[in-house]
């Protein structure tokens, strides 16, 4: 009864008067009770106020129409939004679900195509990316299909508001996608990174979520009226990273699940990190709100070799049967590990002009060396 009424986001009382219901009546639908539906000229006036759900009631009281409760109101209007339903603002379109036509319509990606093995097609950014991390310079973030998959993950959540999480084992390039990803949102201002320690109590992650959120010294002491504040920040259509999310022990997570369970919080949050999945699974409450489950694999043996010619152009040149062997000896798939690999290499490659050093077997063998470490 406890985990039943948990998912599902009600008291265990209700869910035994459901059994009893259905007990006595045969009947497991609900009873098809009417509720509020917002119509759409009320749903235009939203627009108009800018989503302010607040001002949105104040005009209609003062219409003299028939007004529901601040909470209906709140809970109807977030209710439609999470199923898709379009609402436009005189600052800007905010569009959710399914009837978004596609989440990276708006994102306007300059990239080129690199056929691969298998005809598969890789694409590579060509502008700056000042947001992505790169030890190499002249590295670019290439289009593989896992970064294009949280691309558009990232942004399904950012226009539902919805939980994700982004996990895989260390290393893969999760936090350089999460960050391509964030970078392409159309309004990567409202973006706002958490920042945890190793298994922080509650009060830590409630402090940390007003940094966050840009709260400051606003933050009330007392427990319940702290939660209030944050959950009034978390009206605004935002994106809430938590990188690391593995750190979390299960009262943080749980505390997570009350604030994103609250029918005012409009807020997207992406709880990455390896092993972020199996933290999140120990709180089945969370668990169950998660939107997306995206899995950053590693890369297979058949598009090692593009995704390498098109992260830097030192791989150009470097024969199939070298990079194979690379891979198979060091790399992995492990896109870190090839990253460092490259930093090497161009270090003892840069200067040597106007007769540029060749990336020869030998000089793969050295280099893999210098990354395997003592055995």
């Amino acid at each position: 009864m406890r985990a039943v009424a948990e998912t599902v986001g009600v008291s265990e009382r209700t869910v035994w008067r459901w059994l009893q219901q259905a007990k006595t009546t045969g009947r497991m639908e609900t009873g098809g009770r009417p509720g509020y539906a917002v119509s759409d000229e009320v749903w235009a006036l939203l627009g108009e106020v800018g989503g302010n759900v607040a001002e949105l009631r104040r005009r209609m009281v003062a219409t003299g129409a028939s007004v529901p409760s601040a909470s209906t109101l709140q809970r109807v209007i977030r209710r439609d939004r999470r199923a898709g339903r379009a609402l436009v603002t005189g600052r800007e379109a905010e569009v959710a679900g399914p009837h978004r036509p596609d989440p990276l319509s708006e994102l306007g990606l300059n990239a080129v195509a690199d056929r691969g093995v298998g005809g598969q097609v890789f694409l590579r950014e060509q502008k700056h990316l000042a947001q992505v991390p790169v030890l190499v310079p002249g590295a670019q973030v290439v289009h593989t299909p896992a970064v294009r998959s949280v691309v558009r993950t990232v942004a399904h959540a950012a226009a539902v508001g919805a939980v994700v999480c982004l996990y895989g084992d260390a290393g893969q390039g999760k936090t350089v996608a999460l960050q391509y990803a964030l970078s392409q949102l159309p309004h990567p201002a409202r973006v706002r990174r958490v920042q945890v320690g190793v298994h922080p109590t509650v009060p830590e992650l409630r402090r940390v979520l007003a940094d966050a959120l840009e709260m400051g010294k606003r933050l009330p002491r007392g427990a319940g009226d702290a939660d209030v504040a944050l959950v009034d920040a978390l009206r605004q259509p935002r994106v809430l990273v938590l990188d690391e999310a593995q750190r979390l022990p299960g009262p943080a997570l749980e505390f997570l699940r009350g604030l994103w369970d609250h029918p005012d919080t409009d807020a997207a949050l992406v709880l990455a990190g390896a092993g972020s999945e199996r933290a999140l699974r120990r709180v089945p409450a969370l668990a169950s709100r998660v939107l997306t489950w995206e899995l950053v694999p590693r890369l297979n043996s058949g598009e090692v070799q593009t995704v390498m010619a098109a992260f830097h152009p030192l791989w150009d040149d470097v024969t199939e049967d070298d990079i194979a062997w690379v891979d198979e000896h060091v790399g992995h798939g492990n896109f870190r590990t090839w990253a460092k690999l490259t930093s090497h290499l161009t270090a003892e490659t840069y200067g040597n002009e106007p007769e540029p050093a060749v990336v020869d077997r030998r000089m793969l063998e050295r280099t893999c060396a210098r990354l395997m470490g003592p055995l």
